[in-house]
């Protein structure tokens, strides 16, 4: 079984800046990029948020390298004998930005995240049709996303997957 693509949306498109920051996310636009492209999407399926209690909605975010920025300066700050800021330990890992966007929209479904191996968008919609086969889940928001390696943010693709026809 495979879902239906109910929408989609990419970040950056045709005349996007960077993401808006995200509160409580600092340094790194890993999670505003997340939100961006989750809201873009959500919104050209749902218009403004959040969903109505029950809709069953799980996040499927998939990152080979996740959240480089944060990383890299954490690493950098323990090198130098640096106290790593409180924030880095809540938003270095990427379940934290998927629960934001799941609170923020009252997406009331699973939050999962995978690192693939092999071809990013083909193992995220594997997992999200596994959580719908399963009934787990009734739609699943997969977002796809990397940064880049030279420190910009980086681009985002965001599917929201499940029965019906697209709008």
């Amino acid at each position: 079984m495979t879902a239906a693509v109910l929408a989609e949306a990419r970040w950056p498109e045709a005349g996007d800046g960077p993401p808006p920051a995200v509160p409580g996310f600092v340094h790194s636009a890993f999670a505003p990029l997340v939100v961006a492209v989750a809201d873009r999407c959500l919104r050209a399926r749902y218009g403004a948020g959040p969903l109505a209690v029950g809709n069953r909605t799980a996040v499927v975010l998939v990152s080979a390298s996740g959240d480089r920025a944060s990383a890299a300066h954490v690493r950098a700050t323990v090198a130098a004998g640096g106290r790593v800021g409180p924030l880095f330990f809540f938003q270095s890992v990427p379940n934290s930005v998927a629960g934001h966007v799941a609170a923020r929209w009252g997406l009331d479904g699973p939050v999962v995240c995978l690192s693939p191996t092999g071809e990013p968008r083909a193992e995220g919609t594997a997992e999200a049709d596994l959580l719908l086969y399963d009934g787990d889940a009734a739609q699943a928001l997969l977002v796809l996303i990397e940064q880049a390696p030279d420190g910009t943010p980086g681009e985002a693709t965001a599917v929201l997957l499940g029965e019906g026809t697209r709008q």
